[in-house]
């Protein structure tokens, strides 16, 4: 079998396995009680990620260059990218929901390049002047890494809007893994008390809740305003995590949408705290690379704009949570829209046909 047809095997075949994972991380959160199907969506994942590492080497054999020199290639590695984000991050949080919205996109991504483009794009050519330099590899490689780590953020980041749609949530402070979950009653404490009764314990209303109790405590004051806290195991009162709503908690709030949503802010924000310094990376080994080929660090090319515009949305995200201590859905929306800019950067600005970063399909 010849590269040719080895990489047409290849191409169909991520597609196809990222086709069937998708369907596999849906069936699963529809029905969480087949403790199979994570297992299975995580094997179809990691499957596809070995098929488009495969791919994208027999192109390096084939071509003797880094495989990052057209669309094709290029779309292939972003898809690799956020598999490979995705095993990374579904492993950080044990969480079956994060394929559910990370296999879509990375399916979307394969099926265009495999499907869409058309074949001229997808065959292998001498590299034009510019491109002959170690900086390929180096600028190329490590700022579609970085793509497909604040892609995976922002979709986590998506998710956590969705999840939380409609109520008056804030976290504040950092949770990581599963802990204790406190209950701070707002007003009367005469709930908290009752539970802590069922439970056995006579401790103050400000200690550590297990999980049954909590359970009790939600649905005995369905419509009360509550204070709940999510801590890490090792945490204190000071460094738990907080999330307060004021909405009726039996029709809007309950234990397992708490914990899929502080899961998800823990994991975008640490996707993105991943995916960041790797744009920082890229975007300076981009300016060594343009002053080395043509002569200047920065020419305001469409494509060096918006690689400017995209770091300043994630500097703005990380800032707001670092330094301003914001939690919850503020942030969470401003690095949803990071998710638009990215691609925008990544494939807007390139098929447009205009610059120097340009693919040339549309026009």
């Amino acid at each position: 079998m010849d590269l040719v047809t080895l990489q047409g095997w290849l191409d169909n075949a991520s597609f196809a396995i990222l086709f069937l994972s998708m369907l596999v991380y849906w069936a699963g959160a529809t029905f969480p009680q087949v403790a199979l199907l994570p297992a299975l969506g995580t094997a179809g994942m990691a499957i596809a990620n070995l098929c488009m590492a495969t791919l994208l080497g027999a192109r390096w054999l084939e071509a003797g260059y880094f495989p990052l020199s057209n669309l094709y290639e290029s779309l292939f590695f972003v898809a690799w990218s956020i598999t490979a984000v995705h095993l990374l991050a579904e492993n950080m949080s044990q969480s079956r929901f994060v394929g559910t919205i990370t296999a879509p996109v990375a399916m979307g991504i394969a099926a265009f390049a495999a499907l869409s483009l058309p074949d001229q794009m997808q065959v292998s050519e001498p590299l034009v002047p510019a491109l002959k330099s170690n900086w390929l590899m180096m600028h190329v490689s490590v700022m579609l890494l970085s793509y497909g780590a604040l892609m995976v953020g922002s979709l986590l980041a998506i998710a956590f809007l969705i999840a939380t749609r409609g109520q008056e949530v804030v976290l504040r402070g950092s949770s990581y893994g599963t802990g204790a979950v406190r209950l701070r009653r707002t007003g009367d404490t005469s709930a908290v008390t009752r539970a802590r009764a069922e439970e056995g314990k006579a401790i103050a209303t400000d200690q550590p809740m297990s999980t049954p109790v909590l359970a009790t405590t939600l649905a005995a004051n369905a419509t009360s305003p509550l204070t709940v806290a999510t801590a890490d195991a090792g945490a204190t009162g000071a460094t738990a995590a907080t999330m307060t709503t004021t909405a009726p908690i039996a029709k809007q709030l309950t234990f397992e949408t708490l914990g899929l949503a502080d899961t998800l802010d823990n994991i975008s924000y640490r996707m993105i705290g991943l995916g960041f310094p790797l744009l920082t990376i890229g975007i300076i080994a981009g300016g060594v690379w343009a002053n080395e080929a043509w002569g200047t660090y920065w020419s305001w090319d469409p494509k060096e704009t918006w690689a400017l515009i995209t770091w300043l949305v994630f500097a703005a995200y990380l800032h707001a949570r670092i330094t301003k201590g914001w939690q919850g859905r503020r942030p969470a929306i401003l690095a949803a829209s990071g998710f638009v800019v990215v691609w925008v950067c990544y494939l807007g600005v390139n098929l447009l046909g205009k610059g120097l970063h340009s693919y040339g399909w549309f026009f």
